[in-house]
């Protein structure tokens, strides 16, 4: 096991469609992908797909939708820990100019206790917050054993101030920000406040925010994509936490500024494919994407 990927999981139907319908009306959308789905899954997937050796600890249903989620997972050669749930969890995606609608139906009710896992092997836990319970015993454990705790940190969720208490890597969204009243700036420092080594936020098209260990507040601006080729913006957050999990897997003694910018090349990648499946970065992708693509204007990105 190199990494331990632990989060909520669910198929995701991405539909591109021009107009919704209401009322008693039909329309044909133009395109659609069925793919898995979840913050910690995507990314572990993202991380399986650059070559490493990813075990997920996951919600699953008996049911098919749940035999679906398993048949994928096996396909990238990841090693799943199910937690039972009565339920696999569904989203519907609707891409749409850049940005995207989720309408989600989800199982969190469980059914079992998590599995007890051996992680002295691991290098890397990532975390998306969901399964409190596991997500804080599993960080406390990979502490004790000097594993790097990377957190997703999309949203508020219960026990995450206590659960970041435990986290090395810290990367979460403006969304998180506004919940807790804190500036991109004002952010960061509270997460160094809580010890985190690395803190980072997420900003879309503005890039990530982020510092080091030295303290000191640094902006990486994103690669610019062609809006014409931007096709579903779903799942590149998720792709950008699987590539620097990969990359960290990868070259452990390089710089975490190194790391984002192949994370960020791996999220250009994504943005031009439909789906989560369809979107997931090789190598050479990455290589493509950081070759082709150049950062976008900065003048106005402020922490």
């Amino acid at each position: 096991m190199e990494a331990l990927f632990l989060g909520h999981a669910y198929i995701d139907v991405t539909m591109l469609t021009d107009e919704m319908p209401a009322g008693d009306e039909k329309m044909v959308a133009r395109d659609y992908a069925v793919s898995f789905g979840g913050n910690a899954v995507t990314a572990g997937f993202a991380c399986a797909k650059l070559g490493h050796d990813v075990h997920m600890l996951t919600t699953q249903a008996r049911d098919w939708l749940g035999h679906m989620f398993a048949e994928m997972a096996d396909a990238y050669g990841i090693r799943l820990h199910p937690r039972k749930v009565a339920r696999s969890s569904l989203s519907f995606v609707l891409p749409n100019d850049g940005k995207r609608a989720i309408l989600r139906a989800r199982d969190d009710h469980y059914l079992q206790p998590f599995l007890r896992l051996d992680i002295s092997s691991a290098r890397v836990l990532h975390l998306d917050g969901h399964m409190a319970d596991a997500a804080i015993h599993y960080a406390k454990a990979a502490r004790e054993r000097g594993v790097l705790v990377s957190l997703d940190g999309g949203a508020m969720r219960p026990r995450l101030e206590e659960l970041i208490d435990f986290v090395d890597v810290a990367v979460v969204s403006k969304q998180l920000c506004k919940q807790m009243s804190f500036s991109e700036s004002e952010m960061l420092a509270w997460l160094k406040s809580k010890g985190c080594r690395i803190a980072a936020v997420t900003v879309g098209e503005k890039g990530t925010f982020w510092c080091g260990e030295d303290g000191v507040q640094q902006h990486l601006p994103s690669l610019h994509v062609p809006s014409e080729r931007v096709i579903d913006t779903s799942g590149a957050g998720d792709v950008f936490h699987g590539a620097y999990c990969a990359s960290f897997l990868e070259r452990p003694e390089a710089g975490w500024r190194a790391h984002f910018e192949f994370a960020r090349a791996a999220s250009a990648h994504k943005v031009q494919h439909l789906g989560n499946e369809a979107g997931l970065p090789a190598r050479e992708d990455v290589a493509k994407a950081l070759a082709e693509f150049s950062e976008t204007a900065a003048a106005e990105a402020q922490v």
